[in-house]
């Protein structure tokens, strides 16, 4: 009765969370409210136990590095690369494309996907506006580039930082991993993006709007920019090394963001109205949860079966998770997937004489998960805070609008990302 009862509040939480009825917020905690009326969650399980509670490893790296990229926001760098890319391409809409989806590729694995967007979208929509461009494709492409980009690293992706955590995944095991698929990855979009929007490049840009456009002026302190880079790029060798140093990755990123603060002189509120605080609110909901699920037998129930079903064919069961993932994230954001199938797929892995990073069924996971987010309009945050600037700029994309094209991207992207698994994992070995 209290196995069912659970289910149900888990259902009804997690229908809420991916309908958008409610905010996704309330929709998690009245889940967690539920659970502490049917007695499943307390103080103890809720914020300290190991496999029930909020993870705050992840908690922390997350706070940690919205923190940093306050600080960095406050120099203008992000503005300077958006309009430096539109200098650099002369009003070419092709080759201003394909800077800004570089540019967004290579912040991604630093940023997370949502914080990333917001920071590049605004300034592109600008650009594209002053070069009598149409914006939905440039805005498209952002959250497919931002998608793929962030699958490269531990911190590019919520999902990685769920699984990473879970799994004992270091910021090296994702570069040595994901990173050289998460090149092809772009490389292939590039090539497709020329294709995919072809009437859309056919635009004759009014390059009168390059006049005056000037990207050294989005620098707002360049001494101050100076600094933080400096301790950004500190963090990022720090993220390499964190197993040498002995320090999980939520303390090398509060490590960052307190010098970060220190180097900029920044005042507390400038940084920290930067905090998505309903994000990290989200993710400790979830957390709580889902460990609810955990603690009445139901995700050990489930896991079991999977286990079975697979029954060590180690191929089958990341083929299944790869394609999965990708399938189920294309209609439920990737963040409430993750946190809720990472222990089933722990307990796969457990099945198997593989662990950790040596784990096939760990990197199908994380690939699915991330690339599934492309499918459809509300399949990742980024996707929807993107559609949300464009609507209220007044230039509305469609949930169909950008679907037609991020179903296409993402089974391209999940084909060769199996062909990867295979080849790394199964051929070569």
């Amino acid at each position: 009765m209290l196995t069912s009862a659970a289910l149900a509040v888990f259902i009804v939480a997690y229908a809420l969370i991916a309908t958008e009825r409610v905010h996704r917020v309330a929709a998690a905690l009245g889940g967690v409210a539920g659970m502490v009326v049917l007695g499943l969650v307390d103080a103890e399980t809720a914020f300290f136990h190991e496999h029930t509670g909020v993870d705050w490893n992840v908690i922390f790296l997350l706070f940690g590095m919205m923190i940093i990229v306050g600080v960095l926001k406050q120099t203008g760098l992000f503005e300077f690369l958006a309009l430096w890319a539109a200098q650099r391409s002369g009003g070419e809409p092709y080759k201003l494309l394909v800077l800004l989806v570089l540019i967004t590729a290579a912040v991604s694995p630093i940023l997370d996907n949502v914080t990333c967007v917001l920071l590049v979208a605004p300034v592109t929509l600008s650009v594209t506006r002053r070069l009598g461009l149409p914006p939905a494709p440039y805005l498209i492409s952002l959250i497919l580039a931002s998608n793929i980009g962030g699958m490269s690293t531990l911190i590019g992706d919520p999902p990685n930082i769920i699984i990473g955590s879970r799994a004992g995944l270091s910021f090296t095991d994702f570069l040595v991993h994901a990173l050289p698929l998460t090149v092809i990855l772009l490389v292939l979009f590039v090539v497709m993006a020329k294709w995919l929007f072809r009437k859309d490049l056919d635009h004759v840009a009014d390059v009168r709007g390059l006049d005056d456009l000037s990207p050294g002026d989005a620098i707002t302190n360049v001494r101050m920019l100076r600094k933080c880079l400096v301790v950004l790029f500190l963090v990022m060798i720090a993220f390499g090394l964190h197993t040498v140093l002995h320090l999980d990755p939520s303390v090398v990123a509060m490590m960052g963001a307190g010098a970060m603060v220190l180097v900029s002189r920044t005042e507390p509120e400038e940084f920290l109205e930067e905090v998505e605080w309903d994000t990290l609110a989200f993710f400790m909901a979830l957390f709580v949860l889902v460990g609810a699920l955990v603690q009445v037998g139901v995700i050990g129930a489930i896991s079991e079966w999977a286990a079975e079903a697979m029954g060590g064919r180690e191929l089958l069961g990341a083929t299944a998770l790869l394609f999965g993932s990708g399938i189920v994230g294309a209609f439920v954001d990737n963040i409430p997937y993750t946190t809720a199938t990472v222990p089933v797929v722990e307990e796969m892995v457990a099945s198997t004489s593989a662990s950790g990073a040596d784990s096939p069924l760990w990197w199908a996971f994380v690939f699915g998960a991330d690339l599934g987010g492309n499918a459809t309009a509300v399949a990742a945050g980024a996707n929807v805070v993107v559609l949300g600037i464009a609507a209220k700029a007044g230039e509305p994309i469609s949930f169909w609008g950008f679907t037609k094209y991020g179903v296409v991207v993402t089974a391209m992207t999940l084909v060769v990302a199996w062909g990867w698994v295979y080849l790394r994992y199964f051929a070569f070995v």
